[in-house]
Order: structure tokens, then C-alpha cells, then sequence
């Protein structure tokens, strides 16, 4: 199903169970803006390279509006329109005084070197900066991007407004950024993986753990469930996927990535095809990727107790309501929002 639709569908059917106002619903759809810019950019071999950037601000009714940046192939609008949907749900669920937004470029920063990354993000900023800033709209890092992005959009946005270093959250420290900034989705993930299973008697130590997606939040909830005693026995990224029953050493897994960037080729497991990670025995079932990868066509077919969903909107509304799934329990892990 369609971000878009499947975040307005999750929507519609919350207010209709709190009674809103039909004009009331149809304006908490629409997004406050939507922002597309073209972003050209020389490239280091001399030739130009054009991609499409992002930014939807769906809401500021609580404050402003405040949500990540991703650098993926499959960013597009309704993809952006969704994410920022739900950031502004989530920060009024939390009760923290932000609203929503979201945004992104279309592109592999797996196929781009470091400077055209850079240039990439300065562009972009260079076409939004009028409409973020500290009492606007605060990005933040997201799948493809990390505190050196921050740290790009930070200086970029700082030459039209002067030192602004709160008009972004998860920069490096040494420029104000926050310490567990990185660890903070993932933890979050490791934190509500032990309040769920504290209402079943059951710990972390010895449960079987799948974990779909290695980029920030994965990782660091893969480390961090292995150090409770978690077992994690299959993981996957866009490069592959691994399996190893016995228990994947994460530490030697990190290393292998940072080495080789991406999971693919590990030693210690066995490789298997990435579409069947879902559907892995296991215990727990961690989604820390894209949204939309549990659906109606691959629910019923899920083995797990548990899922945690650590990613955005990984379950397909139609998936819910699949009679073959009969999971003990899912629940969403919400990441911090903080610098």
C-alpha cells in the first residue's frame, strides 16, 4: 500500500474512534506546506548530476515542526508527506511541543563520494533555507544521513542567518549536538523491547531476534539487545542478508560493515535471500528499515511472537487485519527528539 494512503487510512480510523469533526479530520490532513526544489550539482569526474529534494510541514499547531532528512532512491512525495504525517502525531502522543515535518532527496549516497554529498546537502540547504530555522522547522538525520549531514546544514543555513546552531538536532557534539544522540532510537528500541516483554515474565536474554535493516536505529538495537543477552540470528541490509542460529557476533558485524559497507560477505553466518528475513523463525521481529514491509501478501507468513516496529510505518494497514496474523504483540518503539 501507498505511505501516503496507508497513514491517512491509520488516521481516518483514529478519528473516527475520537469522534472528529469532519472538517476538523480533512485539515489535520492537508500539510501545512510542501516543498520540492531541484538540487544540480557538479560532480567529482566534471559532469552535473541533478536530484530532487523534499521538505513537507505538515503541522505547527504545537510548536515547530521538526522531523528528519533521508538520502534514498525511493524518496518521493507521498513517501515525505507520510513521514512528516506521522512526525506530528508522534510529538503530540509523546506531549513534546513540536510539530511535523519531513524531507529528503532522491538519490544513493552509497553511489555519491563524500564531497558530492556535501555539495548535495549545501544545495538543498541552499533552497530551503528560508523556510526552516529554530522556531520554524529543525531537520534531523535519517536513513542516508548522519551528524556530517547535520554538520553541512548547520554551516550552509549559518551564512544566510548567522551561527544557528539549534536549527538542527543530531550534530556532531563538538558543534552542540547532544552525547547518545546516535544510540537514541536504538535504545529507545532496546527500552520498549523490555517493557513489552516485562508483561509477558519474560526478559531479553535467550530470545531469538531478527533485525531487518543495519543502518542507525538497527544497529544500535542489535548491539544493545546482544549486550542484554538478546540473540540475534538474522540481520539485513540493502546489501544483503545473514543468518546464523547460533547467535551473529554484533561487534565483529560492525566492524565487517564499517569495513565493507553493508552486511553482505560476513563471515560469521550464513547468507540468505533478504526478501525471507521477514519471515525467520524467531522470537522477535525488529523492522528498522523502510515502511510498507509487512503486508497483507506476507503477514500471515510471519513467525515471530513479537514485532518492534523501529522503522516508519513497517506494517501495512491491510496486515493488521490479516486473519493468519495472531502475533502475542506489536509495538511501535518511538526514537528521542533531542539534539
Amino acid at each position: 500500500m501507498n505511505a501516503l494512503a496507508a497513514t491517512n487510512r491509520n488516521f481516518k480510523l483514529a478519528a473516527r474512534l475520537l469522534g472528529l469533526d469532519s472538517k476538523l479530520e480533512k485539515s489535520l490532513l492537508i500539510p501545512f506546506r510542501e516543498i520540492k526544489v531541484e538540487c544540480t550539482i557538479p560532480k567529482d569526474d566534471g559532469t552535473l548530476a541533478s536530484f530532487v529534494g523534499f521538505r513537507v510541514q505538515h503541522d505547527n499547531a504545537r510548536g515547530p515542526m521538526k522531523g528528519g532528512i533521508r538520502y534514498h532512491p525511493e524518496v518521493d512525495p507521498d513517501e515525505v508527506n507520510a513521514l512528516a504525517q506521522l512526525m506530528t502525531w508522534k510529538t503530540a502522543v509523546a506531549n513534546i511541543p513540536y510539530g511535523g515535518a519531513k524531507g529528503g532527496i532522491g538519490c544513493n549516497p552509497g553511489d555519491l563520494s563524500f564531497s558530492e554529498l556535501e555539495r548535495l546537502t549545501r544545495v538543498f540547504t541552499q533552497k530551503i533555507h528560508d523556510l526552516i530555522g529554530v522556531h520554524t522547522d529543525v531537520p534531523a538525520p535519517d536513513m542516508g544521513t548522519n551528524p556530517q549531514t547535520m554538520a553541512w546544514i548547520l554551516d550552509e543555513y549559518s551564512k544566510f542567518h548567522g551561527y544557528s546552531p539549534a536549527v538542527v538536532t543530531g550534530k556532531p557534539i563538538d558543534l552542540g549536538g547532544s552525547l547518545g544522540r546516535d544510540a537514541a532510537t536504538g535504545r529507545g528500541v532496546l527500552f520498549a523491547t523490555e517493557a513489552l516483554l516485562k508483561e509477558y515474565g519474560k526478559g531479553i536474554a535467550g530470545q531469538r531476534i531478527v533485525v531487518q535493516g543495519f543502518g542507525n536505529v538497527g544497529s544500535w538495537a542489535a548491539q544493545l539487545l546482544s549486550e542484554q543477552g538478546g540473540k540475534i540470528v538474522a540481520v539485513s541490509d540493502i546489501t544483503g542478508a545473514i543468518k546464523n542460529s547460533s547467535g551473529i557476533d554484533i561487534t565483529s558485524l560492525l566492524n565487517h560493515v564499517k569495513e565493507s559497507r553493508g552486511v553482505k560477505g560476513f563471515s560469521g553466518g550464513d547468507s540468505i535471500d533478504p526478501n525471507s528475513i521477514l519471515l525467520e523463525d524467531c522470537d522477535i521481529l525488529i523492522p528498522a528499515a523502510l515502511g510498507g514491509v509487512i503486508n497483507r501478501d506476507n503477514a500471515k507468513d510471519i513467525k515471530a511472537k513479537f514485532i518492534i516496529e523501529a522503522a516508519n510505518h513497517p506494517t501495512d494497514p491491510e496486515a493488521d487485519e490479516v486473519s493468519g496474523i495472531r502475533l502475542e504483540h506489536k509495538i511501535r518503539a518511538a526514537g528521542s527528539i533531542i539534539k
